[in-house]
């Protein structure tokens, strides 16, 4: 039992590693574009605003759930979305190239624009803290 405990810390701790190497790389390259400092308060009024695109209210909290401990749903195709809180779901922020994949689709579908580096690393600032 204690082994059991011991390995799934040492997981935890290595997941925890991984997104929080991920996101300081990715605000790093945000900074070097102008952005920073960077702000979770900022990062969750963006997360939480809602936005008239397409006729409709996004916001991201549309498909990703007001408690980000908690899993989504996917507004058009009633998919089920991982909880975005890297406390209860370690894959989240670990892959970079995702990260942004993932800001160019739902930046647009919700905002009907590009995210900003600012509006990035703000997003990712509250998230990390979650």
């Amino acid at each position: 039992m204690k082994r059991n405990i011991l390995w799934a810390t040492a997981l935890l701790v290595a997941f925890g590693s991984a997104h929080a190497a991920v996101v300081d790389d990715l605000q790093a390259t945000y900074r070097s574009q102008g952005a920073g400092p960077f702000s979770a308060s900022a990062g969750e009024q963006l997360w939480r605003s809602s936005n008239t695109h397409a006729g409709e209210a996004r916001s991201c909290t549309t498909c990703h759930h007001q408690d980000l401990k908690q899993p989504g749903r996917h507004a058009t195709t009633g998919k089920t979305i991982e909880p975005m809180a890297p406390s209860v779901n370690p894959q989240r922020l670990t892959d970079a190239a995702k990260v942004e994949k993932w800001f160019r689709r739902n930046c647009h579908w919700t905002l009907g624009r590009t995210c900003t580096a600012q509006e990035k690393g703000d997003v990712l600032e509250y998230l990390r803290g979650q």
